[in-house]
């Protein structure tokens, strides 16, 4: 089996966008580009088959390198037979490539390795052939110094037996299809951890079991952490007597003494051998394919946070509230950069209000600002209201923004980078009004863990999931564009083709030498040579360019068709962007290149009616209800809006304006049965609720949705 014939087992894609793709990936072509600007070559694949096959193939390197290891490692040994070799060179699956080596794998010693040094492997071979009889007579013939009695020499046999069971690939394959069944997971609570307070949120796996194979990805996820915090024990369990009966049947062919040897060494097999590996391997899975649909989730979140709209470039007021510490203030330019920082106390215990709303009146026309945004932390709601009782020259809108991940970024080496001489409060604060202005420039920043919007992410494969997450700002960055002379290095990192070094030099670059006045300019950078050239270029915008395409998600490369197309027309490249009537005359099939298809010449046309849109929507106001303020505030069967603030498996998370998020459980979502949560809603909705419940011990909120 070649790498193509591997993933095309798994996925529908034709051999010949299989063999694109990879040759592309091989000439370091991003993910990003290929999908967009080599459509034509992969059968307009999308990201998630061009990174579907980039892992497959990923995926078929590591078997193909696990199995040249296998065979190394048994050739060493002398044990390479001509049939095994073909065996392991003719499989695929990972898992039937370890059976294959489980009898070569350097261990330690076992009670097999103790029986086969007292000479007793032919014994357990006669056995074993099912014909012997009278064995006490036979193990007789293995007494000897090392060896004291039939007894021991029987004991001995069926050590060795056991392990041969445990070893049968046919046992294992069909075990493991047992346990992917019928495996029950249990959880008990560890006696001495019950009453501790941390232990109380897992109180429903104190005594808990279910089928595992029906148990969703967060409850096993939250059943393995409060296993790792100490307060549970967990176990992988299928009905024993159906297992045993399944190896004696598979094995035992005869009915006589040694199929007495046989059945004693199944069950000594079983109990010693088999069940505590194959529970193992099914946990395991299970476990992987949680991981994966928590980090679907967070990567399905992180999208919809990075992507979220954006106010655009405004004078912004930002607050990051509090109460006796003051409310920290920052004025920032279109461009994000601050103008000025001041705290304010209108809170208890100061309640300095009169001088407060002195302060913002005079800022707010100072630095002419245009809106205000406000995190939505401690004292959020009190600075809201506060700042909606002054009475302002102008209409100015008022946004609650998330905070989550401020803190982290104020701490930062990025935020010191930026603002050496100010502290973590100013930095929180800049971050709280830079969001508002563009949450995708600003977020990606900061570690995506950070930001709040995961389920159990601390659980998970750490490493899947950076790559999974990495993966996603990416795909943000890009499908958005970024404005080449303003983006900051975090942002420019995750152009297609640039990376942490490569943008560092571009930050360099343009603080020498002004402002890009063309993408051309980008060759002039510090080792960004061709390749990354190709790939960042498009990806990147300048307004107000000598060139208007290079304000556009055009190509360079197809920088000449554009212009052909124009003087067809009779006219000049700038009068033909944007000019939906004269695009309309243009026949795609025309500007077919060697290079560019009909799919590309027709992205070029979509381009060239909306040249740079930002495909994000605008930033809208929104108002919690004034009434509510704290958890007590709530009562049963209100009606309220709020916004999503976090997706999950199970539901999602609504901020009703209180420190306490309601949630929304995946049943109360809408009527009739709900398979994905994000079919229903998505990350920073405004939504109304109705209040189902409220736990004022706990500080748990239940809501329902009102479509």
């Amino acid at each position: 089996m070649n790498t193509i014939q591997f993933i095309r087992k798994t996925t529908n894609i034709s051999e010949k966008s299989i063999n694109a793709t990879l040759q592309l990936l091989s000439e370091d072509c991003t993910i990003p580009f290929i999908s967009r600007y080599r459509k034509d070559k992969t059968g307009n694949l999308d990201e998630t088959q061009i990174e579907h096959i980039a892992k497959l193939n990923k995926q078929f390197e590591e078997i193909v390198k696990r199995k040249e290891t296998i065979l190394k490692s048994i050739e060493e040994q002398n044990a390479l037979s001509p049939e095994l070799k073909q065996r392991i060179e003719e499989s695929f699956d990972i898992q039937e490539l370890e059976d294959l080596y489980l009898p070569f794998k350097k261990r330690k010693k076992t009670k097999a390795d103790a029986a086969k040094e007292k000479g007793l492997e032919p014994l357990a071979k006669i056995i074993m052939s099912q014909k012997a009889q009278d064995l006490q007579s036979l193990a007789s013939k293995y007494v000897n110094d090392a060896v004291s009695s039939e007894d021991e020499a029987l004991q001995g046999a069926r050590d060795i037996m056991a392990e041969w069971i445990n070893e049968n690939m046919y046992v294992r394959k069909n075990l493991r299809r047992l346990f992917q069944r019928k495996a029950v997971i249990s959880s008990k609570v560890v006696k001495s951890k019950k009453e501790e307070e941390d232990a109380q949120k897992f109180s429903q796996y104190f005594e808990w079991e279910e089928s595992l194979n029906r148990t969703p990805s967060h409850r096993l996820l939250a059943m393995l952490r409060a296993e790792s915090e100490g307060f549970v024990k967990t176990s992988i369990d299928i009905d024993k007597a159906e297992a045993i009966d399944f190896i004696e049947n598979a094995v035992i062919k005869s009915n006589n003494e040694s199929a007495e040897q046989i059945s004693l060494a199944i069950k000594d097999s079983y109990k010693r051998l088999l069940e505590p590996a194959i529970s193992n391997e099914t946990l395991q899975e299970a476990k992987e394919k949680a991981d994966k649909k928590a980090i679907e989730i967070f990567s399905e979140n992180l999208t919809q946070l990075l992507l979220a709209p954006p106010l655009g470039e405004k004078r912004i007021l930002a607050i990051d509230p509090g109460y006796k510490s003051g409310c920290k203030i920052v004025c920032l330019d279109e461009k994000g950069d601050l103008l000025n920082n001041e705290t304010i106390y209108p809170h208890a215990p100061q309640n300095e209000t009169g001088m407060a709303m002195k302060k913002i009146r005079s800022m707010v026309n100072a630095y002419n600002i245009e809106a205000i945004s406000i995190g939505n932390g401690t004292a959020s709601r009190e600075t809201e209201f506060f700042i909606k009782k002054i009475a302002f020259d102008k209409p100015l809108q008022v946004f609650v923004v998330s905070e989550a991940g401020a803190s982290v970024y104020s701490a930062s080496k990025i935020a010191r980078e930026e603002f050496p001489k100010y502290d973590v409060t100013v930095r929180g604060a800049v971050s709280i009004g830079r969001r508002l202005a563009d949450p995708l420039a600003e977020l990606v920043k900061i570690d995506p863990k950070s930001i709040g919007v995961g389920q159990y992410q601390h659980d998970v494969d750490q490493t899947q999931l950076k790559n999974e997450l990495d993966s996603t700002v990416m795909k943000c960055v890009n499908s958005v564009g970024i404005n080449l002379n303003t983006a900051s290095k975090s942002l420019l990192s995750y152009v297609s083709g640039i990376g942490e070094k490569m943008a560092e030099n571009i930050v360099n670059y343009r603080a020498e030498n002004g402002a890009f006045e063309d993408r051309k300019q980008l060759k002039k950078v510090p080792r960004l040579g061709e390749k990354a050239f190709q790939q960042a270029a498009a990806f990147v915008r300048i307004n107000n360019a000598k060139n208007p395409l290079d304000n556009s998600a055009v190509h360079p490369e197809a920088y000449g068709i554009v212009e052909k197309m124009a003087k067809d027309l009779g006219i000049k490249t700038n009068e033909l962007i944007a000019n939906k009537e004269k695009i309309a005359l243009i026949k795609p099939e025309k500007y077919i290149t060697e290079d560019i298809g009909i799919l590309g010449i027709k992205d070029i046309l979509k381009e060239l009616e909306k040249p740079g849109l930002d495909p994000r929507k605008a930033a809208k106001v929104f108002e919690f209800d004034p009434n509510v303020k704290k958890i007590t505030d709530l009562k049963i069967g209100m009606i309220l809006p709020g916004i999503v603030n976090n997706i999950t498996a199970f539901g999602c998370f609504v901020d009703l304006g209180i420190k306490e998020s309601g949630l929304v459980h995946i049943s109360q979502l809408k009527e009739g049965f709900v398979s994905d949560v994000n079919e229903v809603v998505k990350l920073h909705q405004h939504v109304q609720v109705r209040v189902t419940e409220v736990d004022e011990a706990r500080k748990r909120v239940q809501l329902s949705m009102i479509l």
